[in-house]
């Protein structure tokens, strides 16, 4: 039976840049001289969107491009193996290749020996990819300070409030694969309280526009410190080094949006801010960036805030400690990137940070040609520079993109519940 290839002896199958030929031969081997219509090959470029997670039958679809070239004209092959070169011409409109749980964006090639009537077709395809580079620059306002902050107000010991002021920032508001985030985290703890531990988390969602949007949302790195004592202010300096991921936004598609955010948060009292970041190819201009307020060195290079007065017995009963007003660094507990990353990531005392002080990319670690999510299993992929790499943490939602209705309060606690329900209940009854 003859058979039929599409770029076999082609050395890559991408990533093709925007604007670039897209070259291959299709060889066909027939083992008898079979009469044939035509030889068809077809360079697609298309998007689908499912309703269910890993279900092909798509709901929504959007084509990019569609280009077909005839390489043969009626007639008959003699036996043996035959190439027929050929070029399609990307354009420059065509996104990111992308795979998700509930869609892709794939572009492929189709090769077709058409037979005469009555005859079976022989058909085969081949995905190849394309990479659109995102140039961080041309962002509006890359080049802003990238700051959040949030008071929560709340009540502990039954009858006793407090406050909390958390505020986040990093030192850029976008990077490219194998940079390194850098991360800072200002606590007031103005309560007689201590806090829980400190978390980071940098976040996917990943949208789907079928016949209702769809969110996938899944943690990508996470960095635990411990808590604040209570009437402290606390200051917690943090690294991640960004793997390999999807561009933000997948310019060129209007059905797969991908966006990414820094949040910090603290479960007690709750508290959370969450950052937009930016993951593309073309790294910021350090030149034309804005002052960074807050990461500085940890205690002692930036004048210390002064809490709001506690109330007065805790005034008491801290008025004879020295290092009240003094702000601490709190160390980190866990980070979930393992491996050679930690030795990156300075999470090694004394060993030193391999990657350039600017945050740019370390010299023995070159972001890797193109990055593709791979679904439900793992978060991203990086092909060429190895397999899979799987994340340990367990997902934590924005509260602004949860599905559920989220309380804009917590609820009382069980402290709370029975103090109300004792005042009115008289001894003996």
């Amino acid at each position: 039976a003859p058979g039929v290839g599409v770029g076999e002896g082609v050395p890559s199958r991408g990533p093709f840049r925007c604007r670039e030929l897209g070259r291959g031969r299709s060889p066909a081997r027939p083992t008898a001289p079979p009469g044939l219509a035509a030889i068809r090959v077809t360079c697609t470029g298309s998007c689908g969107v499912s309703g269910k997670a890993n279900d092909a039958a798509w709901v929504v679809e959007e084509g990019y491009f569609h280009s077909s070239l005839s390489l043969a004209d009626k007639g008959s092959l003699p036996t043996g193996e035959h190439s027929f070169p050929f070029q399609f011409l990307l354009p420059a409109t065509a996104p990111t290749s992308f795979e998700g749980p509930f869609g892709k964006i794939v572009h492929q090639l189709r090769a077709t020996i058409e037979t005469p009537r009555f005859s079976k077709d022989h058909k085969c395809s081949r995905v190849f990819y394309i990479l659109s580079p995102l140039n961080l620059n041309s962002i509006p306002d890359i080049e802003q300070p990238n700051v959040a902050s949030t008071t929560k107000k709340f009540s502990y010991k039954l009858v006793k409030t407090g406050s909390l002021v958390l505020t986040a920032s990093t030192d850029l508001r976008g990077y490219v694969v194998g940079q390194v985030l850098r991360l800072q985290a200002d606590i007031e703890n103005q309560s007689g309280k201590d806090t829980s531990p400190v978390v980071a988390s940098l976040l996917q969602k990943v949208s789907y526009k079928a016949k209702r949007w769809i969110y996938d949302v899944r943690t990508i790195a996470e960095v635990e410190g411990v808590g604040v004592k209570a009437w402290r202010r606390a200051q917690w300096q943090e690294q991640i080094l960004v793997p390999a991921l999807p561009q933000s936004a997948l310019p060129g598609c209007s059905l797969i949006h991908i966006d990414y955010y820094l949040q910090v948060s603290l479960k007690a009292p709750e508290a959370t801010v969450t950052l937009p970041v930016f993951i593309g190819n073309i790294a910021v201009n350090h030149a034309m960036l804005s002052p960074q307020p807050g990461l500085g060195l940890c205690p002692g290079a930036s004048s210390p805030v002064v809490p709001s007065a506690p109330p007065q017995e805790e005034a008491e009963a801290l008025a004879g400690s020295p290092h009240f007003l003094d702000p601490v660094c709190l160390s980190t507990q866990s980070h979930s990137q393992q491996g050679p990353t930690q030795a990156t990531l300075g999470s090694v005392p004394g060993v030193p940070e391999p990657g350039a002080q600017d945050g740019s990319p370390g010299p023995h670690a070159p972001p890797p040609a193109l990055c593709i999510s791979t679904g439900a299993t793992v978060p991203y992929f990086a092909e060429g520079s190895g397999g899979p790499v799987p994340t340990t943490s367990t997902l934590i939602l924005p509260p602004e993109y949860s599905s559920w209705g989220y309380p804009y309060e917590a609820p009382p606690s069980y402290e709370q519940s029975c103090g109300g329900a004792d005042s009115g209940v008289t001894p003996g009854s």
